[in-house]
């Protein structure tokens, strides 16, 4: 039940003529359809012939197999690459892909489960309810009254898998080693995905990812994670509870029950969020078929054969690299790439920067149809040639769950603003952060040229405080505790010199304003602007905000005490004095001198 490809390689090249049979099948089918697409183009009926042509595509790759119906899947969901008429015979793919006997299902659940199965369902449907890549899904009702989703796996599901994978890498190695301009490792992308077709045909671990996936993100409010009952469930059989739902992408239906699928879209989004950036375990198949609205307003996921998880330190990465992306810092976005693997260390960025730029200059304000991940793949293209890009192969599933997301959204909402709706759950995250790593990233995003941009920092706070999951005031004391931490060393230096540059200015600030005000009263004008003071109007602005938000300043006073009282804290102010006492000094010594001489 595991990715071995060593015994895969050593049992085919003792068995070419299956290879060959396999591969004069994909070759016939794939080639007709070719053909015949051509002669519609010599004969000028494209146009008229497309419906038969999109019915034929289908129907070929649902006869290519579990392995390409998978890839057809994929397709499903980029109405942006396939044409309409062909996207909805595609489509199709995710419920009416034929079935096999009911009885060899039958034959199976006794199998595996060891007893017939009228034993153990009260009810089971005489027939699938519908059909998967890799099984067919039977409704059933357990003895002690629930109803269930029975799914059984295919018969010779395994060979088949090991067969296509087997041909997908001779391909990929012969591409990888006499293509020149191609950098990304195609075997790796290969196994990754023989590794994941493997893990979603054992049942039992499916089972588990969908236990954990409960455990992670079933308290995220609205949603649904179906229960599995492991009594009933083997590597080739799985019993789940039966979720009563619609499709993301039937609007008319749930509009009709009073259903809102902007809702659905918009929490799907922010739950793709938290599994990818949060805790790092994520559905990497959220097509149309995995994701349902319930009439009560819940969204639920099913089918978890295929999940992948994301390396904390990659995930830090990724939330660095969306800062960079929002704040248009994309110098800071090209080191991104190094510190991803996408990139090697030596590579020059000076010249990528600006290409970088302009992808993705107006992404804040981009809808996913402006700037969606076939457009940023298309605009990347060119890069991944001009420079020695390498695509890491865990970045393939966070491509295909993205991708799905967003053939969803497309249809749905295709005004969704991607980095707009994640701006606050990523601030929100690196203003919160208690790892060195993304303490780390925060003082380089507020520190540059030596400076502290306090601009930036406001704009990631009122960010922060429109993500629903957190409040503005929680975001304030982690913010303290990252000034008084060894990461924000640096920043703690620069403070004490924005905090002298402010008092310095404070008496000619204030004289200024009081002779405008003296001015204004008499009727007279003073356009002179007092001198700035950033660090004060910062903390002005913030307290606006805090206003703003319902949240009383003042309730900060007891956490602002604890922490001035705090070692660091205190050296930190003791600098401060002294450094201005000491430049009152040295003014004072060379007034005096001055006079004297």
């Amino acid at each position: 039940m595991q990715y071995n490809i060593s015994k895969i390689s050593e049992y085919y090249r003792k068995h070419p003529w299956q290879v060959w049979h396999r591969c004069s099948t994909f070759a016939i089918k794939l080639m007709t359809f070719v053909l015949m697409l051509g002669w519609d183009w010599l004969t000028g009926s494209i146009r008229k012939n497309q419906g038969k042509r999109a019915i034929h595509l289908r129907e070929t790759i649902t006869k290519l197999g579990s392995t390409s119906i998978k890839l057809g899947q994929i397709l499903s969901c980029r109405p942006d690459i396939i044409p309409p008429i062909y996207l909805n015979a595609i489509t199709d793919l995710q419920d009416q892909i034929p079935t096999f006997p009911d009885r060899i299902a039958y034959q199976l659940i006794e199998e595996e489960l060891g007893s017939d199965y009228s034993e153990i369902y009260a009810e089971l449907s005489p027939s699938p309810v519908a059909a998967a890549s890799l099984g067919q899904v039977y409704q059933g009702r357990l003895k002690t009254g629930e109803v269930v989703a029975v799914k059984v796996q295919r018969p010779g599901l395994l060979e088949s898998i090991s067969l296509d994978i087997y041909i997908l890498r001779q391909l990929a190695g012969l591409i990888q080693n006499n293509v020149s301009f191609v950098h990304s490792d195609l075997l790796a992308i290969v196994d990754e995905l023989g590794t994941r077709l493997f893990e979603e045909a054992d049942y039992l671990h499916e089972a588990e990812n969908a236990e954990k996936f409960a455990h992670l993100y079933g308290n995220i409010h609205n949603i649904k994670v179906p229960r599995i009952y492991r009594k009933y469930t083997s590597r080739q059989v799985l019993t789940m509870e039966w979720i009563f739902g619609i499709k993301l992408t039937e609007v008319e239906t749930l509009k009709s029950l009073g259903l809102d699928p902007d809702y659905f879209i918009n929490l799907g989004f922010e739950c793709a969020l938290q599994q990818l950036l949060g805790e790092g375990f994520f559905h990497a198949d959220p097509h149309p078929g995995n994701l349902l609205a319930t009439a009560e307003g819940e969204l639920a996921f099913i089918d978890f054969g295929m999940m992948s998880s994301l390396e904390v330190s990659y995930r830090y990465r990724f939330i660095e690299s969306m800062i960079h992306i929002l704040m248009s810092d994309f110098e800071g976005l090209a080191e991104d790439y190094i510190k991803m693997g996408f990139l090697p260390p030596e590579t020059n960025l000076k010249p990528l920067i600006p290409d970088l730029e302009e992808i993705f200059a107006s992404a804040l304000g981009a809808s996913v149809t402006e700037l969606g991940f076939n457009q940023i793949i298309n605009k990347l293209s060119p890069l991944l040639y001009k420079y020695p890009f390498r695509l890491p192969t865990y970045y393939l599933l966070i491509f295909r769950s993205g991708a799905s997301l967003e053939g969803i959204a497309l249809k749905v909402k295709p005004d969704l603003q991607v980095f707009a709706q994640a701006y606050p759950y990523v601030a929100s995250r690196l203003l919160t952060a208690t790892v060195p790593e993304l303490k780390t990233c925060l003082q380089d995003i507020l520190i540059k040229d030596n400076r502290i941009n306090w601009q930036r920092l406001e704009q990631l706070i009122q960010y922060a405080s429109k993500n629903k999951n957190s409040q503005l005031k929680t975001l304030i004391n982690p913010l303290l505790n990252f000034i008084e931490s060894e990461s924000g060393s640096v920043f703690r230096q620069l403070l004490i010199r924005d905090i002298l540059a402010d008092l310095d200015a404070l008496p000619s600030q204030l004289l200024t304003k009081i002779i405008q005000g003296i001015a204004g009263n008499a009727g007279i004008y003073i356009s002179a602007q007092p001198p700035r003071t950033p660090t004060l109007d910062f903390i002005q602005r913030v307290g606006k905000l805090l206003v703003a938000n319902s949240v009383n300043p003042l309730e900060f006073v007891p956490d602002i005490v604890h922490l001035l009282l705090k070692p660091e804290a205190q050296r930190l102010g003791q600098k401060v004095i002294e450094e201005w006492g000491w430049k009152m000094l040295k003014g004072f010594s060379l007034e005096l001198f001055v006079k004297n001489y």
